[in-house]
């Protein structure tokens, strides 16, 4: 039997694999993104605020004083391989392809959003909203998101592109509040699609337990967070790719795809950590 796979096939399962993966990472598009990234680090810069100076006539202007800062992304490489066996599969045909593409691409997907939360989790002085707001030690309420939102505004982060990403406990907690239910406060009809889209002008993304590590949670305390897509960036350096090679020594295809990402918060006033009781 042949053990050579032709390129096409390789190339088209490559291009399922980013598929899948830019399908199945939740965050991907919710930060500020540099692709093609050359060297282990990115600098991502941010600029200061500056005030207007009244205008004196035949004067020599003042600058404004807008300083200049840079925060580093430091890149990181990922694998994310799978054998095939060949004596389980005379070819690996379509059936196992298609499950190697999902488990893959679910890999890459995952990885990728991790390293964002944990770009956020690593900020130094990020705006904070606790368990007692809304109740004491209370899950995730409409009273944190006022807060969560209060504090975007008063540092003056634009009011669109902002998320917030929850646990499904905390979603839980949310649908039990009747200002998201309700029509008279609500657009949208939570509690028949099971979900919560944009509320407050966040938009919502769930996630479940992950391997990775996901939400953190301590105890009954899960770390939920809202930022703005400005507040937090992604290097990428080498774009997830795959390979497929055999390996005689484990009568094996190798499938294996790689990438090199890294991700940094850019400016703490962008990012809310937000602290729910999930007891």
């Amino acid at each position: 039997m042949a053990i050579q796979l032709s390129t096409a096939y390789v190339a088209q399962f490559d291009a399922e694999v980013k598929q899948a993966y830019q399908g199945t990472s939740v965050l991907r598009g919710t930060v500020r993104t540099r692709t093609g990234v050359v060297g282990s680090t990115h600098r991502f810069t941010k600029i200061g605020k500056g005030a207007a100076q009244p205008h004196v006539p035949q004067s020599e202007v003042t600058p404004i004083g807008a300083t200049y800062a840079t925060k580093t992304a430091t890149l990181s490489d990922w694998d994310a391989p799978e054998y095939s066996d060949i004596f389980m599969q005379a070819k690996v045909n379509f059936d196992e392809r298609r499950e190697l593409v999902q488990v893959v691409g679910n890999a890459i997907g995952r990885r990728f959003d991790q390293l964002i939360i944990a770009a956020m989790y690593a900020a130094s002085s990020p705006e904070t909203v606790s368990n007692d707001i809304g109740g004491t030690d209370s899950n995730l309420n409409v009273t944190k998101l006022i807060e969560a939102k209060r504090l975007l505004d008063k540092n003056n982060v634009p009011p669109g592109d902002r998320f917030i990403l929850v646990h499904a406990n905390n979603l839980a907690g949310m649908l039990a509040e009747t200002q998201v239910t309700s029509s008279d406060f609500n657009t949208v009809k939570a509690l028949v699609q099971g979900q919560v889209d944009t509320f407050l002008g966040f938009k919502f993304i769930t996630i479940g337990d992950r391997d990775e590590g996901g939400l953190t949670l301590a105890t009954n305390d899960r770390s939920v967070l809202a930022w703005h897509r400005t507040a937090v960036g992604l290097a990428e350096g080498i774009a997830p790719r795959t390979e497929i090679n055999y390996i005689p020594t484990r009568t094996s295809f190798l499938v294996n795809a790689m990438f090199s990402a890294g991700a940094v918060d850019i400016d703490d006033e962008g990012i809310v950590v937000i602290t729910c009781d999930e007891a």
